[in-house]
């Protein structure tokens, strides 16, 4: 948006807006007029210090690449009375649908309100939800939260990362891919000549296997041997995170560290679930690698307890789950100040991650950006392109380039979604031990 235009919208009234019908058939719900009046509850109290650009519309649109995918994306659009529309994701892996429902619940909290009041938002449906956030609301506050953001950054002409007080690094934002195409010595040697020829320094695989709470010497030997064959098909020189995806218990982990310290990892992510606090202590003390953890957490809130408590090096929350842009920044203060650094996760869609990078881009603590992709473009990575009209999520030289537009950095056409309708909610997998007992993964 031009300047002129822009300080023309702030003198502008706000549009009358009228009832739309909720639609659910293709997976957009347009946003409908609250019956109760044109503003949210509180919003006339800002009404001297605010702007007059209004919240006219809240799209929420559920994508399926495949019919079956247990993670369609759940994008959100807003839109305002000055035509600057933002977008944001909230994809929540298994329970898109709910997701989606819990966006349209927030209509009411936006509709007729000030976009620009991005934190007000964020805290208003934090608090007045009463019951605090877990996952679904978490993720449907993420992405209504990332399009304020980009609304917001779009309306005042810069990048978010700039907004934040970025860059930090002005090469970019260091990044790592998943392990594809096998664990075999060939096919770790071909990987690592394809990560010396594009500048790619740091590698994400996971722990082999199922854990009983307690197992035996075998199964252990097996894992420990797993990963000493990556370091040793990888090389001395490339950075290695070995994720246990809370896949073993406290004690099985807490073997594991110990055994795998001459590899030199750069981190082991949940070595057990990351709601016992207590548990990953004890694996902690057991190892000098760094312990890294979060993604399943919501809300700065979530993560004080291990930060202050010393138990992890690095924490990895996601943007699409903890409560966007406004949460991640929290948090990443909050580790910062205590001397952990961040690597968030991103195994979701393209926005979340791009809205990723510009708080890498900002955070003194910033570590490394995942992204849940091999050294070759995968069809989705293809799709994300088409969309966005630029390779998304690509790293150059090993690292994320910086967005140069204002906002989250690209514009997205409703239609261009439509080539992958919701293919409604999947479950994601459920692994059972041998015994039929419930397995983590």
């Amino acid at each position: 948006m031009r300047r002129r235009h822009f300080m023309a919208g702030l003198m502008a009234a706000p549009a009358a807006h009228a009832a739309t019908k909720r639609s659910i058939d293709c997976g957009c719900a347009p946003l409908a007029q609250a019956a109760r009046g044109p503003r949210p509850d509180g919003a006339d109290a800002f009404d001297s210090v605010g702007t007059k650009v209004r919240i006219t519309n809240v799209k929420v649109f559920g994508v399926s690449l495949t019919p079956d995918s247990d993670r369609p994306y759940v994008f959100v659009k807003i839109e305002t009375n000055q035509g600057v529309a933002g977008w944001g994701e909230g994809t929540l892996e298994g329970k898109a649908a709910a997701v989606m429902a819990c966006v349209n619940d927030f209509r009411d909290f936006l509709i007729g309100a000030d976009p620009m009041q991005v934190e007000h938002h964020w805290q208003s449906m934090y608090v007045h939800s009463f019951y605090r956030a877990g996952p679904v609301m978490g993720s449907a506050i993420s992405g209504i939260d990332q399009a304020l953001w980009d609304i917001r950054g779009k309306l005042l002409n810069l990048p978010i990362y700039k907004l934040l007080g970025g860059p930090v690094d002005p090469r970019g934002v260091r990044g790592y891919y998943h392990l594809r195409g096998g664990n075999t010595p060939q096919a770790l040697a071909e990987t690592r000549e394809i990560a010396k020829k594009n500048g790619i320094t740091c590698f994400k695989t996971g722990i082999p296997g199922y854990y009983e709470w307690i197992e035996t010497n075998a199964k252990i030997n097996r894992a420990v041997k797993g990963m000493q064959m990556i370091r040793e098909g990888l090389g001395p020189d490339l950075d290695i995170g070995v994720d246990f995806h809370a896949k073993t218990s406290p004690s099985v982990a807490a073997t594991l560290v110990k055994e795998v310290e001459p590899l030199n990892l750069l981190f082991i992510e949940e070595p057990c679930p990351p709601e016992n606090v207590r548990a990953m202590a004890r694996v902690a003390k057991r190892s000098t690698t760094p312990i890294a953890t979060g993604e399943r957490l919501v809300a700065a809130y979530s993560c004080r307890e291990l930060i202050e408590s010393g138990v992890i090096d690095i924490l990895q929350c996601d943007i699409n789950h903890v409560g966007g842009i406004t949460a991640l920044w929290k948090a990443a203060a909050l580790a910062d100040v205590s001397g952990v650094s961040i690597a968030p996760h991103a195994c979701e869609g393209p926005i979340g991650g791009i809205a990723t990078i510009h708080v890498d881009a900002a955070a003194p603590n910033f570590l490394v950006q995942e992204i849940c992709s091999g050294v070759e473009p995968e069809m989705k990575e293809k799709v994300w392109a088409e969309w966005l009209g630029f390779p998304a999520m690509r790293m150059v030289n090993g690292r994320f380039p910086l967005p140069d537009k204002p906002g989250l950095g690209f514009e997205l056409s409703e239609d261009a979604l439509k080539k992958y309708p919701f293919g409604g909610t999947r479950p994601m997998a459920r692994v059972f031990h041998d015994d039929g007992s419930v397995a983590e993964w």
